[in-house]
């Protein structure tokens, strides 16, 4: 059987993503219910479906969280040798075979897809112009562009991470990161009374009078909003009374590689976390702030700052943005967190790591100019430093029953000439934490908002290592970068494993059982907790840190199928 001829190369290789992934996770039975074929043209999954006939899918050995792959993007009708080319054809076939209770979520899956592959496009027609203009510098401001480059690259393991629920091309072009765009916030005004505030609000907040309010300038606190979000408050419930919307933008900002996150132009150090009324990765993964993560980070901040105190060698090598300062009004729509990151970046080059295998605008990537400017054209030694410092503050942390939900957009490298390769976090509001490890070496309280972030044993903890630090921050470079591959995976398990022993003692032989030397290591489903599967059908308490399984690639001559 050939190949399908396809001249939508966005639909094709959106397509091969998604069937991937539906693999990855055995969505209807794609991985475990199918019998593998042999054939002349490759490898293929034949799914057996009611009445006889099967539905076929040509994989090859992939090897990162899964062992197969879609080769082709196509599924075909064993019996009359249809071939599927689609993402709705495709969809279709497989919501036949699912549960009726869970058809809604393929239909939602398919309006996923549809919103994904229309941005993608429009990140092929737009990417000469945007790149053009972009300008990547020093120090935090000169680092948005960055966060440009790397919206336009593809998630690891999520296949429609470019689409955003609802959001048009015109409001994509005016204030997605991946168009750099620039624009002025809107601002609400709430009694006082009505607003929780901790911490102290930066120089450059406005007065209700600076935005043309001076009826409520003595009663009212202005907090920001994003203006796609203007729209969502009007038809909300349970809003404060009493507020006043201004007419008058103020502030102008950029959007980081988050969107909902935006760094002001008049002091870039300065980001506000503001609510979306939208949604990624996952259609109930939605873009609202819930006054609760706001606790949550700021608890996790000082727990993090209390373990560096206990270990003074991560001082200054692992920096820490402040999340203190933070507002609401007690609605996820209402809702602003403060982020002020550390002073003394101007010189240094920040990137976060989701951006270094994007695509510059010569078509090397990202990985590649660093290494030329800091590490003497090679990125292996750029990787070497991230992986040995990063693999010793994680192992660390896990020391002390913590892991850190810091993927690739959380964690920022910081490079001057001539200094030391350093990394800046962000985001500490969802971590798990083994509480019986942490009580025995830094007693709390650790008021946390989420009961899930607490664990009674070391499980948990272990699973948010291997899919954020392992997966995503280390093994989606060995994959990612094929003719480093080999090379790159001997180094992950290398660095890991020595960061593995300078740790030492339980904490220490736990991860090598779990993580170095287990069969099997965690895999993040979120596709189908995400969008596919409500949480009583999935049983996912949290849809983030829900899991199937994968192939272990750190275990010697692993990593094949």
């Amino acid at each position: 059987m050939s190949a399908p001829t396809v001249t939508d190369t966005c639909e094709a290789e959106l397509l091969t993503r998604v069937l991937s992934a539906l693999l990855r996770e055995d969505v209807v039975g794609l991985r475990t219910r199918s019998a593998l074929l042999h054939r002349p043209d490759g490898d293929w999954l034949r799914l057996p479906t009611p009445g006889g006939d099967a539905l076929l899918l040509p994989v090859g050995e992939d090897g990162y969280q899964s062992e197969y792959a879609a080769r082709l993007p196509l599924l075909v009708r064993e019996a009359d040798g249809t071939e599927l080319t689609s993402y709705d054809t495709v969809l279709g076939a497989l919501r036949e075979l699912a549960e009726p209770v869970d058809r809604g979520g393929f239909d939602a899956f398919a309006e996923e897809c549809r919103q994904t592959l229309a941005t993608t496009r429009l990140h092929v027609a737009t990417r000469t112009e945007v790149l053009a203009r972009l300008e990547p510098g020093t120090g935090l401001g000169g680092g948005l562009a960055y966060d440009a480059l790397a919206a336009r690259l593809d998630h690891p393991v999520y296949p429609t991470a470019r689409g955003r629920s609802g959001l048009t091309e015109e409001q994509l072009r005016a204030y997605a990161p991946e168009f750099h765009p620039r624009f002025a916030l809107r601002w609400l005004a709430l009694p006082r009374e009505s607003v929780t505030l901790t911490g102290t609000l930066p120089r450059l907040w406005p007065t209700p009078a600076t935005l043309g309010l001076t009826e409520v300038q003595d009663t009212h606190l202005a907090l920001p909003v994003h203006p796609l979000t203007v729209e969502a408050l009007s038809d909300a419930d349970g809003l404060p009374g009493g507020a006043v919307l201004a007419d008058r933008a103020h502030l102008d900002v950029v959007p980081t590689l988050s969107m909902r996150t935006v760094a002001t132009v008049a002091d870039p150090s300065l980001h506000l976390k503001l609510p979306l009324a939208t949604a990624t990765l996952g259609l109930r993964n939605k873009r609202t702030v819930k006054p609760g993560t706001l606790v949550d980070g700021a608890v996790g901040q000082r727990l993090l700052e209390a373990v560096i105190a206990r270990e003074p060698r991560f001082r200054d090598t692992i920096l820490h943005a402040d999340e203190t300062t933070y507002a609401h009004a007690g609605h996820e729509l209402l809702a602003v967190l403060c982020r002020r990151y550390p002073a003394g970046l101007d010189d240094s080059t920040v990137v976060p790591l989701a951006a270094l295998l994007a695509q510059a605008s010569d078509g090397r990537p990202v990985i590649d100019h660093l290494a030329d400017r800091f590490y003497g054209g090679d990125p292996l030694a750029l990787l070497d430093a991230l992986l040995t410092l990063l693999f010793d503050w994680q192992t660390t942390l896990f020391g002390y029953g913590i892991a850190l939900e810091s993927h690739q957009q959380n964690i920022s490298v910081v490079l001057r000439p001539g200094g030391d390769l350093r990394l800046l976090f962000k985001d500490n509001d969802g971590p798990r934490i083994n509480a019986e490890r942490l009580d025995a070496v830094l007693p709390g309280p650790w008021d946390f908002d989420d009961a899930r972030i607490f664990a009674t044993d070391d499980g948990p903890v272990a699973d948010v290592f291997a899919t954020i630090t392992v997966h995503l921050c280390a093994g989606s470079y060995a994959f990612g970068l094929p003719k480093h591959r080999d090379a790159l995976l001997d180094l992950v398990r290398d660095r890991l494993s020595q960061a593995v022993d300078r740790l030492g003692g339980d904490a220490a032989a736990v991860l090598r059982a779990r993580v170095l030397d287990a069969p099997r290591l965690p895999v993040k489903a979120m596709v189908s907790a995400g969008t596919l599967l409500s949480k009583e059908r999935s049983g996912a308490a949290d849809i983030n840190k829900h899991y199937t399984s994968g192939p272990n690639y750190l275990l010697r001559g692993g990593g094949s199928a």
